[in-house]
């Protein structure tokens, strides 16, 4: 399966929408069955109950989230999608701007299959530390 960029561009914009919705459902929806994502070479989250635990991680860390595509590039069933993201975290009040990415493979039905992410968690952590 190849894909086009306009078609990835769709897929990303509403991925987008679904993580700026607040719903752990709605961003686990972009997801095959079995599909997984794994975080800076984490623990894998496996499966539509694990993807929705982890998103509702990231909303009980950052309730303001608000996500940005900055980008997406295609090859193959291969896309990377480029994100920034803003927010207040829940715990220490801080103001957050995260830049990342997540590397997916799609199935047939456009469906994350593996999600590879990553971001600079130093700088996430500085960013939450106490002041």
């Amino acid at each position: 399966m190849s894909l086009n960029h306009d078609k990835v561009r769709e897929i990303a914009d509403a991925y987008t929408a679904a993580w700026n919705s607040g719903s752990p459902e709605a961003v686990a929806a972009f997801y095959a069955v079995d599909g997984q994502s794994v975080i800076n070479r984490g623990t894998p989250w496996i499966g539509t109950q694990a993807i929705t635990e982890m998103a509702a991680g990231f909303f009980a860390d950052v309730p303001d989230l608000v996500l940005v595509c900055d980008d997406v590039r295609v090859a193959g069933n291969h896309v990377v999608f480029f994100w920034t993201f803003t927010g207040t975290h829940a715990g220490t009040g801080n103001a957050l701007r995260v830049a990342g990415w997540e590397e997916w493979d799609l199935d047939g039905d456009f469906k994350v299959v593996v999600s590879q992410g990553w971001y600079d968690a130093e700088e996430y952590a500085r960013q939450t530390a106490p002041r």
